[in-house]
């Protein structure tokens, strides 16, 4: 296996995600500008002597990302150790293994992370401090140290596991590719009924017979205006020189519009 990187200079590229992650955050990309941040160093360094490659690095690297802090060590462990092996052959494999896992370990992260040792541990400072005990805060403080140790050691699991993924199925990476792809499809789908909140309130009257539209709809197909109106986004987001932004903004103004009408609620 390649050894292009230091242990020095891995731990410098785990510092920048877990410090930098979240800087830049927004709505358009998320956590994408801090986790290209983070890869950055170890992009210039993997594709020094190539700068297109570089550039389409830069450029699948810099897209939408969005994922529980802690559980992103993975990932981007992962993924500089494909890239590190395989260099611009394995960029689709690296690309979709991150759009596929960062959903899955979203949910795993924060309720480990985010709902069970916050409330443990938080819970446990706060009654301390109420008590009058400075204890609760060094509870507290210790814990987040802990979890400051633990994202090491889940970089270093992703940069492991990702090198064994290379060398061990080098020759089904095109499967792994296909299946991450497949389970970030799934992904999408599922939170289209979950986030997208949307109906038609609209119904025919005629004399005593009334027809709901929402209710017929259903019948159709459960979630259908959602479903159109992810797809009329897609379909915006194909238009030259649409971007996030806009397209975010031709929403909200749409939803207003319509909602003052009584077209969707």
């Amino acid at each position: 296996m390649s050894k292009l990187f230091t242990k020095q200079e891995l731990r410098r590229i785990n510092l920048r995600h877990m410090f930098g992650l979240q800087l830049g955050h927004n709505y358009e990309r998320m956590q994408g500008l801090g986790y290209f941040y983070a890869i950055l160093p170890a992009l210039k360094k993997i594709y020094k002597d190539d700068p297109e490659a570089l550039d389409r690095a830069c450029r699948a690297h810099i897209q939408f990302y969005n994922t529980t802090p802690q559980m992103s060590e993975i990932i981007i462990g992962m993924n500089v150790a494909i890239e590190e092996e395989e260099g611009i052959a394995a960029l689709e494999t690296a690309t979709s293994l991150k759009t596929a896992l960062m959903g899955p370990f979203a949910g795993v992260g924060d309720v480990i992370f985010g709902v069970i040792a916050g409330t443990i541990f938080g819970a446990i400072a706060g009654n301390m401090a109420i008590a009058g005990s400075t204890v609760g805060m060094g509870i507290w403080v210790a814990w987040n140290v802990a979890v400051l140790f633990l994202r090491t050691k889940l970089f270093d699991l992703g940069y492991a596991q990702g090198a064994k993924l290379i060398t061990t199925m080098k020759d089904q990476l095109a499967y792994v590719t296909n299946g991450a792809s497949i389970l970030g499809l799934i992904v999408v789908g599922a939170l289209i009924p979950s986030v997208i909140k949307l109906k038609i309130p609209y119904t025919f009257q005629s004399g005593e017979v009334s027809l709901s539209v929402q209710e017929n709809l259903d019948k159709i197909m459960p979630f259908l205006p959602q479903v159109i109106l992810v797809l009329i986004c897609y379909r915006l987001s194909k238009v030259k020189g649409m971007t996030a932004g806009k397209l975010i903004f031709i929403v909200m103004i749409g939803a207003i519009v319509l909602s003052a009408l009584k077209v969707v609620g």
